[in-house]
C-alpha cells in the first residue's frame, strides 16, 4: 500500500485533521486520536508493539497547535509542544470512513464464511504438508475459518500426532479431559463419546463459559461397520431456521440454559455454565452455538410458562440439523485428521458394535480461536512479505 498526501488542514477549532489524497478522497482524523496514537518512543514501545502514553496523560479535548506535511507523512505540534509524526499509509489504513473501517476489520478477523449442506466438498490436505509448509498451514487455516472444517491425510496411525498439529499453530487448549484425550469405548465412561452409542449433533463443551474453538480428532483405529461422523453447518441451519421460525430462533437465541459436566479426568471437575444455544453479536449475527444434549442440566433457570415453547423451539433445530439437505456423513480412515469449528459446526456419530477389543479410536484435542487466527495473520504476512 503506497499513497501519498495532496493536503493536510485542521478543522473544527483545531480538534479535527483533514487529509485530501493524491488519488481522491479525503480522511478525517480526531485531534483526541492523534495525539492518543502518537507513534514517538515516550509515547509508543515499538520493541512491543504497545502504546505507552497512559490514559491519565491524554487530554480528551486537546487541539492541534501546528500541522505540516508532505507527501508521505504529516508532523503534528501540540499545545505543550510534543511533537508526533505520521505516515501516509498509516494513517490511510486507520481512515475513520465506514468502507475503510470496514475493510481493515475484515483484514483482522477474516469474517466471510461460505455456509454449506449434504453437497459440502469437504476440503482435503495433506497432513506433512500442513507441518512444513506456510502456505499449505495458510490453507488449512483460511480453510478452517472460512468452511469450518478441512480434513489432513496422511498422518501415522498413533498417538501424538495432534500434538504437532498443536506446535504448528501455538498451543493446544488444556480442558479437564487433558490435554489431548482419546475417543474409544470405556467402561465405567466419564463421558457419553466414551461409548459405542450413537452421538447426536453436538458443541463440544458447552459446560465452559468459553467453550474451545477449535477442536481435532486423529482417527488411530476404525471400526469396520458403524462409527461414521456426521457433521452440520450450525450457521447455515440457524439461518434456516430463522427464516422458518423466527420465534424459534428469538427463544433459543436468548434464552439462558444450564450446562453441567462433572467427574474425573486430568484431575477431578464440577463445571457450570450459562449460555444461549444460538449466541448473537451486537449486530445480530450468529457468532457460536452452545449445545450438548448430554450436558444440558435438569437445573432450567426460566419461568415454568416459558419450559414447553423453549423444548418446541429446540426440538425444530434439532430436526433442521437432521435433515438430509443439512447434513455431511463421512468416515475417518486411520491416519486421517479432521479439524473443525467448534463454535459453529455440530458434529455427531452412528453407534458401532462393541467388541472384545477396542474397535474404534480418535485422539482429541482443542486449540482456541485466539491461538488459530494469531498463526493465520502470522503465515499470511509471511506469504505476503516473500511474494
Amino acid at each position: 500500500m503506497t499513497c501519498a498526501i495532496e493536503k493536510a488542514a485542521v478543522l473544527d477549532g483545531a480538534h479535527l485533521m483533514q487529509i485530501s489524497w493524491n488519488e481522491g478522497g479525503e480522511s478525517l482524523y480526531p485531534a483526541v486520536w492523534l495525539r492518543d496514537n502518537c507513534q514517538c518512543p515516550d509515547c509508543y514501545l515499538h520493541s512491543a508493539k504497545a502504546r505507552k502514553l497512559l490514559m491519565e496523560a491524554l487530554d480528551v479535548n486537546i487541539g492541534i497547535k501546528g500541522l505540516t506535511f508532505d507527501r508521505k507523512k504529516v508532523c503534528i505540534t501540540w499545545p505543550n509542544e510534543h511533537y508526533s509524526e505520521f505516515e501516509a499509509d498509516w494513517l490511510k489504513k486507520r481512515c475513520f470512513s465506514q468502507q475503510a473501517r470496514e475493510k481493515l476489520q475484515r483484514e483482522l478477523f477474516l469474517p466471510e464464511r461460505q455456509y454449506w449442506g449434504a453437497e459440502l466438498q469437504l476440503p482435503t490436505l495433506d497432513f506433512e504438508d500442513v507441518l512444513k509448509n506456510d502456505e499449505h498451514a495458510y490453507k488449512w487455516l483460511s480453510s478452517l475459518k472460512k468452511i469450518g472444517i478441512v480434513r489432513l491425510t496422511g498422518a501415522s496411525d498413533k498417538r501424538g500426532q495432534i500434538l504437532k498439529l498443536g506446535k504448528r499453530i501455538g498451543f493446544l487448549y488444556l480442558t479437564f479431559y487433558g490435554h489431548t484425550w482419546q475417543v474409544q469405548d470405556k467402561i465405567d465412561a466419564n463421558n457419553v463419546a466414551y461409548t459405542t452409542g450413537k452421538l447426536s449433533f453436538h458443541t463440544d463443551y458447552p459446560a465452559l463459559h468459553h467453550p474451545p474453538g477449535v477442536q481435532f480428532l486423529h482417527c488411530i483405529k476404525q471400526t469396520v461397520t458403524g462409527g461414521d461422523s456426521e457433521i452440520v453447518d450450525g450457521f447455515n441451519v440457524c439461518r434456516k431456521l430463522k427464516e422458518k421460525n423466527p420465534r424459534a430462533f428469538q427463544i433459543l437465541s436468548s434464552t439462558f440454559v444450564d450446562f453441567t459436566d462433572i467427574g474425573v479426568d486430568y484431575c477431578d471437575f464440577s463445571v457450570q455454565s450459562k449460555h444461549k444455544i444460538i449466541e448473537l453479536d451486537d449486530k445480530g449475527q450468529v457468532v457460536r452455538i452452545n449445545f450438548n444434549n448430554a450436558t444440558r442440566d435438569t437445573a432450567f433457570d426460566v419461568a415454568v410458562e416459558s419450559v414447553q415453547p423453549f423444548y418446541a423451539a429446540l426440538r425444530e433445530f434439532v430436526d433442521l440439523m437432521n435433515c438430509k439437505e443439512s447434513k455431511f456423513t463421512f468416515k475417518m480412515n486411520p491416519g486421517d485428521v479432521i479439524t473443525f469449528d467448534n463454535w459453529r459446526l455440530l458434529h455427531g456419530r452412528r453407534s458401532y458394535e462393541a467388541g472384545t477389543e477396542i474397535s474404534r479410536h480418535l485422539e482429541g484435542a482443542y486449540a482456541d480461536w485466539d491461538v488459530v487466527m494469531s498463526r493465520l495473520r502470522i503465515l499470511r504476512q509471511s506469504i505476503q512479505n516473500r511474494n
